[in-house]
């Protein structure tokens, strides 16, 4: 599989209206996100731009803010995957605001949707993951040993007048991962697999101060750093926009070069086929990862989505050469 690229982390979007286009788009601008044209994401696009990347599959996500559009997106993502059972996978997005839908869409989505795993956002209309309301829903999850993709919150206000996708992001990824090692989230549901977008945001370089400070006397429930070891190396991240040595170096001294799956982020706003292509290429030939760790990396996330690779086995696809 080394020369297959697997990306887990690709977003879609559902039909929609220009009227629609527009009103989501100057939202974004309101968030001092000054996209030049409204977005709009199509199957053809994707397609094209898999095709020309090498890019055999990719597992889509979309995590609306509501429960009734959620469940529409998570229908459209199934139907795509119904159309082209060999180019996509479906990462069914969970609300998770309420325990009780998280888990009946959950069950929705693996039984009548044949969702290959779950997209959650680290903080869904204000509730964290690490909430203890959740429990319920990673039980069940973890009997069923499911992968799980965790997302930060793009919707999050500017900070200091910077668009929250530039930076912020990374931190509230780091602040809800680092919650739910205090909680032992990770510990007490160990067969769920959780992938963390973009190398883990700000988690991995900053998981040395939480091994030197995490069981000091002044801080509540505290964690001892052969815990914070345990449960971080338990994780895995991609690569989205951080196939750079800045993002790599840290991610692997904390969760290890196996750990690392193939991300592109491609189908936010936020990412064009140039930047898509910087840091597809930058994967490979930055010097973070040997020739051998990068090839493992492209094709990782069949172990991790075995519904997918029966697809793709089914349809023969041959190994995508890439430079």
């Amino acid at each position: 599989m080394a020369d297959h690229y697997i990306d887990i982390h690709a977003h879609f979007t559902p039909p929609s209206t220009e009227e629609e286009r527009v009103r989501a788009w100057q939202a974004m601008l309101a968030k001092g996100i000054y996209f030049p044209e409204p977005h709009e994401w199509s199957p053809e696009r994707t397609l094209a731009y898999m095709d020309a990347s090498g890019t055999a599959m990719q597992l889509l996500s979309n995590i609306p803010n509501s429960l009734p559009r959620l469940q529409a997106s998570n229908d459209y993502g199934a139907d795509l995957v119904a159309r082209h059972p060999s180019r996509f996978g479906l990462l069914a997005a969970l609300p998770t605001d309420d325990p009780v839908a998280a888990v009946a869409e959950a069950e929705r989505a693996r039984e009548s949707l044949g969702a290959d795993g779950f997209a959650v956002t680290t903080r869904y209309n204000g509730v964290y993951l690490g909430d203890d309301s959740l429990d319920p829903l990673w039980t069940r999850l973890d009997d069923w040993n499911a992968t799980v993709f965790v997302h930060p919150d793009a919707r999050l206000p500017p900070t200091l007048d910077h668009p929250a996708p530039l930076y912020e992001v990374a931190f509230d990824t780091a602040r809800t991962v680092f919650d739910m090692i205090f909680r032992r989230t990770f510990a007490r549901f160990p067969n769920i697999t959780f992938v963390i977008a973009h190398c883990g945001g700000a988690f991995p370089a900053l998981t040395g101060r939480l091994r030197l400070l995490g069981n000091e006397s002044w801080v509540p429930q505290g964690v001892t750093a052969r815990d914070v070891d345990e449960q971080t190396s338990s994780l895995y991240v991609d690569t989205a926009a951080t196939a750079f040595p800045p993002s790599l170096l840290p991610a692997i001294a904390t969760v290890g070069a196996d750990h690392i799956v193939y991300g592109s982020d491609w189908g936010a706003p936020c990412t064009t086929e140039s930047s898509a292509e910087s840091n597809r290429a930058s994967l490979l030939r930055c010097g973070a990862l040997s020739p051998e760790e990068a090839g493992e990396v492209r094709g990782r996330a069949l172990e991790l989505f075995p519904r997918a690779a029966r697809r793709m086995a089914a349809a023969g696809r041959p190994a995508a050469k890439t430079a």
